[in-house]
């Protein structure tokens, strides 16, 4: 039987209207926002691939689920809803619900960390370092080798370096790592999967020093549907069942459910540690709200309840998968470089070697992106020194496609500003930066071309 067309698994019910500028018009707008697209009004792009984190479109379920919210201070039966299909998949018995996954990232080593601590993962995210480092701990990034060469081919480009996990605990010892934490998939390595072997062997070194270890499980379902597709063993087990079982190795999760929630807005810290549950949901209350809404609206936790089983389908993430891999295996043939394989929820350019004459210091990420801006109107996000300054890896740009929002003509279009780009990207100059905040300055910095 022949193969067929992946087709978008939805009907398009409803629609948004995109405008288009001139490059004229996109000159002055970018000048005006610092050259960082990140001050740019939405209005004023075309196609926005700067995040997929609450930038999905709901399904009719969701916005159906949502009018049967519930806006009660406390004891929502909301709540009790959006619990139970958190417990059904991430198997925590305490669930604290936050108003995104930074708020749980930042209560979570609020708890758990003080200064001299270390906290490794297999890498951190912009928001996961600074709210750790906010505490005085020290983030760790323990990668395998085979990351930080954005093309050698693997399967599971995500996973940690167990080794190094091992070495770094002998070191500084058990008593100053409050926990170990592992991004599934891995958003700084390139939206790159983590295998269930990784997550056990994690695990056991955890394990042999008694020290939690918890999974920063934004794109959780796109890891499980990697699993499915690569990991030998696990080519009859449904999405769900795989998620199940990689988050019943951990002893808690922070989520933020803009990503495969499949909400606007939402996220939440889980534990089994009836302890630990009781000082998080001190600081909550504090900082975010009750227990039973923790700074969400009644509607949110609904749509959320119903935005996790729906990112576990296989025929929505067979699609997600492929249209991801779609763009990249296009820029691929097209020899412009990219960080490979193609991730689960984006694209990453290499910008160091897009653009190997931009030094570093003159950021050849934010060129790139920049570049992106003023051919075609895309926005997409460097991840690379400026947001990560002495801790990158690599010179990123990031394509994150947000889900069931473009089709394969709005891809299209992306593949051909990018070749444009390439074909004359020798054109392209770096930048400076004029001014920068002292925590994630990449959000606010402004910058001018050299």
């Amino acid at each position: 039987m022949p193969e067929r067309t992946i087709i978008e698994p939805f009907r398009i019910k409803s629609v948004e209207p995109i405008r288009r500028t001139t490059r004229a018009e996109r000159e002055r707008l970018l000048e005006a926002a610092g050259h960082n697209l990140f001050l740019l009004e939405s209005d004023h792009i075309l196609i926005d691939l700067l995040t997929d984190s609450g930038t999905s479109a709901m399904s009719t379920e969701q916005w159906a689920a949502m009018m049967r919210g519930d806006e009660s201070y406390a004891g929502s039966p909301s709540f009790t809803r959006f619990r139970d299909a958190v417990r059904g998949i991430f198997g925590f018995e305490h669930v604290i619900p936050t108003h995104q996954g930074r708020a749980a990232e930042r209560i979570l080593f609020s708890v758990m960390c003080k200064k001299g601590d270390f906290v490794p993962n297999n890498a951190h995210f912009d928001t996961t370092r600074a709210n750790c480092e906010y505490t005085g701990a020290q983030a760790i990034d323990l990668p395998i080798p085979e990351a930080r060469n954005p093309a050698q081919i693997h399967p599971f480009k995500g996973n940690m370096d167990v080794a190094a996990l091992e070495e770094l605990v002998t070191r500084v010892g058990a008593v100053h790592v409050p926990l170990v934490m592992l991004t599934v998939t891995n958003n700084s390595g390139g939206g790159q999967p983590v295998s269930m072997a990784n997550v056990r062997a994690v695990k056991a070194v955890c394990s042999r020093h008694q020290i939690p270890l918890y999974i920063d499980a934004c794109r959780f379902a796109e890891n499980a549907y990697f699993i499915k597709m690569r990991e030998p063993g696990y080519q009859h087990r449904t999405p769900k069942e795989i998620a199940q079982e990689m988050f019943a190795l951990a002893d808690g999760c922070t989520m933020s459910a803009k990503k495969d929630g499949l909400a606007n807005i939402g996220g939440f810290l889980c534990t089994n540690d009836a302890q630990l549950a009781g000082q998080e949901k001190d600081l909550l209350i504090l900082t975010e709200g009750f227990p039973t809404y923790g700074g969400l609206a009644g509607r949110d936790l609904e749509a959320i309840a119903v935005g996790l089983d729906e990112a576990l389908e296989e025929d929505y993430l067979q699609y997600r998968i492929a249209s991801v891999g779609y763009l990249g295996d296009h820029l691929i043939k097209a020899g412009v470089p990219i960080l490979q394989p193609p991730g689960g929820h984006a694209i990453y350019l290499d910008a160091r070697a897009f653009l190997p004459h931009i030094p570093v210091e003159q950021f050849p990420g934010v060129a790139l992106a920049n570049e992106l801006y003023l051919e075609g109107g895309i926005r997409s996000v460097e991840i690379g020194t400026l947001m990560f300054g002495v801790h990158a890896k690599n010179e990123l740009v990031r394509l994150a496609i947000p889900r069931r929002v473009y089709t394969q003509s709005h891809i299209d279009y992306v593949i051909e500003i990018l070749l444009d780009v390439f074909a004359r990207r020798a054109d392209i100059r770096g930048l400076s930066i004029v001014s920068q905040a002292p925590f994630l300055r990449h959000f606010s910095a402004r910058l001018k071309p050299v």
